[in-house]
């Protein structure tokens, strides 16, 4: 069985920095994540344009729950939604 065959991406960080602080945000409300690169880790702290991404991925029963930690509405969306 492959452990990673039911993530889904949830977040593309333009670094490691930034996939680490997602994925601490995740994690400190209970959503395990894993963090995706095509870039080798020694390669992160020179990448430049699009070279660092990093994905940030959840299982697909935690991705609406992450995807709303990550991007929350505001209070003026939740309103315009309701009326």
């Amino acid at each position: 069985m492959n452990p990673t065959k039911d993530l889904i991406e949830v977040y593309i960080a333009r670094g490691e920095a930034e996939a680490n602080i997602i994925k601490a945000l995740l994690e400190s409300y209970g959503i395990p994540s894993l963090l995706k690169s095509q870039a080798a880790p020694s390669v992160h702290a020179f990448a430049v344009d699009d070279m660092g991404q990093v994905s940030v991925m959840v299982r697909s029963m935690d991705a609406d729950d992450a995807r709303e930690l990550i991007n929350p509405k505001t209070e003026t969306e939740t309103t315009e939604e309701q009326g």
